[in-house]
């Protein structure tokens, strides 16, 4: 039998989502208390990759079990044996060939900024001092929906057979003391969120111009586009299914 685990984690204390040998993860530490708890080595699949300090408020990954267990009483177990840093939402029954990575359709990411230095989002959001143009910004925002090809904003020599991705979404909105970059897409590459919003900034600065966003665009060269915005601000918000994954 197949389950989902929809999950939140902060990324400050990991090598990101996906496990490695030298290197803590979040799924190495998922799996490690799933296997604890169950009593038998499980491993998950996760809907994508975060890189490392990324943080989730929904991140969706998925194990195969062959017994049948009470729900919640699985996710009081795993939150009480997983560190303060990780929190497991739900655990659900799927179709046995729903995929938490294949059948996601769309996700959305959302990159935090604050203006004026807070110690409470020390960690969590981008300190930028400097003063930014957001209506340049969202305006350069929207050119992204024009394209597929997002070679550009990708991290070099990832192992994709394609660059394309359709955005369906993407702007800054200002929401109490932080300014937010909202973007949703059917997939992401590795880095593109932080390359185009180390981009808009260089937009929002003046450093580059509109015409010239679409040039790096067009360009298919990750040299022409700004440098990755630092991982701290980048959190995976949410991942939408086809329902009929969840009709058993």
């Amino acid at each position: 039998m197949r389950y989902f685990v929809e999950l939140s984690y902060s990324g400050k204390n990991y090598s990101g989502w996906q496990a490695q040998k030298n290197a803590k993860s979040v799924q190495g530490v998922l799996e490690n208390a799933l296997s604890t708890v169950l009593r038998t080595e499980i491993q998950v699949v996760g809907a994508g990759r975060t890189d490392t300090g990324v943080h989730a408020k929904f991140m969706t990954a998925h194990f195969d079990f062959a017994e049948k267990f009470d729900n919640q009483r699985l996710v009081n177990q795993l939150n009480g044996f997983l560190p303060k840093d990780i929190a497991v939402d739900k655990v659900i029954k799927v179709k046995n060939d729903a995929h938490a990575r294949f059948d996601a359709v769309r996700r959305t990411y959302k990159y935090f900024l604050c203006q004026n230095k807070n110690p409470f989002l020390e960690g969590f959001a981008l300190f930028f001092s400097q003063k930014l143009d957001f209506e340049k910004m969202n305006r350069a925002a929207n050119i992204l929906l024009d394209y597929q090809d997002f070679t550009s904003f990708s991290k070099l020599h990832s192992d994709v057979k394609t660059n394309n991705c359709t955005v369906f979404q993407a702007k800054w909105e200002h929401s109490g003391e932080v300014w937010v970059f909202t973007i949703q897409a059917n997939r992401f590459l590795r880095n593109m969120v932080r390359a185009i919003v180390g981009t808009l900034l260089m937009i929002g600065t003046g450093k580059v111009s509109i015409e010239q966003f679409r040039q790096i665009i067009e360009a298919k060269d990750r040299g022409k586009a700004g440098s990755s915005a630092p991982a701290h601000g980048l959190y995976l918000v949410d991942i939408l299914y086809n329902n009929n994954i969840f009709f058993i």
